[in-house]
């Protein structure tokens, strides 16, 4: 199945955006909006996250120098994932033109990555951080600052009913905005089966999608989703190529 015949599908299957119908107009083509604790967010194809009330742009897990960390192991990929996930970042930032950016932890991939950043990853990141403010949330696997590369450092940071942080939790959850799971959806409708990274989401939570260029996905109907999420009263925005879809929970597999 092509790239287009996937998306076509999606579309099929595609919900009515949970907002007003007045904010339509002010929504990007193929972006999807989304209301959590009354902050309407901004879901992008690229995979990442706006709000605009507060001229923010939200990322999760880059997971930079994966690739490097797994080298160390014997098991080598190309060293390009640093690389190949800043400047898709850049083409975000300079598409949203933010005035802060939250990253929600597992921004480096092990402790001692940022200290790894090859030249060129260094001159990247730091034309990116020249243009905004940044904040970096804690993660499991970046638990301390990364090494001088400058932005805020918290664990966590709440902000007007909004919660940024890293992992999930099942309880203190209304308004949070984290990763760490990397959500996937999968949607099947006449023998035919598309799965995509997706934004999960109900009117209180949303959970983004991985933007690493080597992290993997986790379905959204994994166990590891317990007590997140209502039964499948929730939504998966999945990225399509140029357009986020709005899928019910009830049409996932």
């Amino acid at each position: 199945m092509t790239q287009r015949d996937d998306n076509d599908f999606m579309a099929v299957l595609q919900s009515n955006l949970a907002v007003d119908e007045l904010l339509e107009p002010q929504i990007p083509p193929g972006t999807c909006a989304h209301e959590v604790n009354q902050h309407i967010m901004i879901a992008d194809p690229g995979g990442v996250l706006f709000w605009p009330e507060k001229n923010t742009l939200i990322v999760a897990d880059l997971h930079l120098e994966k690739g490097s960390s797994i080298a160390r192991s014997g098991q080598f990929l190309p060293p390009y994932d640093t690389l190949t996930t800043l400047r898709r970042l850049q083409v975000c930032i300079d598409q949203w033109k933010p005035q802060r950016l939250i990253a929600l932890g597992d921004s480096f991939h092990d402790a001692r990555a940022s200290s790894r950043l090859p030249l060129p990853a260094v001159q990247a990141l730091s034309s990116a951080m020249e243009s905004c403010e940044w904040v970096w949330i804690t993660g499991n696997h970046d638990p301390d600052p990364p090494d001088g590369i400058g932005g805020a450092v918290m664990n966590e940071l709440r902000e007007d009913g909004l919660i940024f942080r890293h992992e999930p939790q099942v309880d203190d959850a209304v308004g949070e905005i984290a990763g760490h799971l990397h959500p996937k959806a999968r949607i099947i409708r006449r023998g035919r089966s598309v799965r995509r990274p997706c934004f999960a989401a109900n009117d209180t939570r949303m959970i983004l999608p991985s933007f690493g260029a080597y992290t993997g996905g986790l379905n959204v109907l994994d166990d590891a989703y317990s007590g997140l999420f209502q039964a499948r009263d929730f939504y998966a925005l999945m990225r399509g190529d140029g357009q986020v879809y709005k899928i019910s929970g009830k049409d996932l597999r």
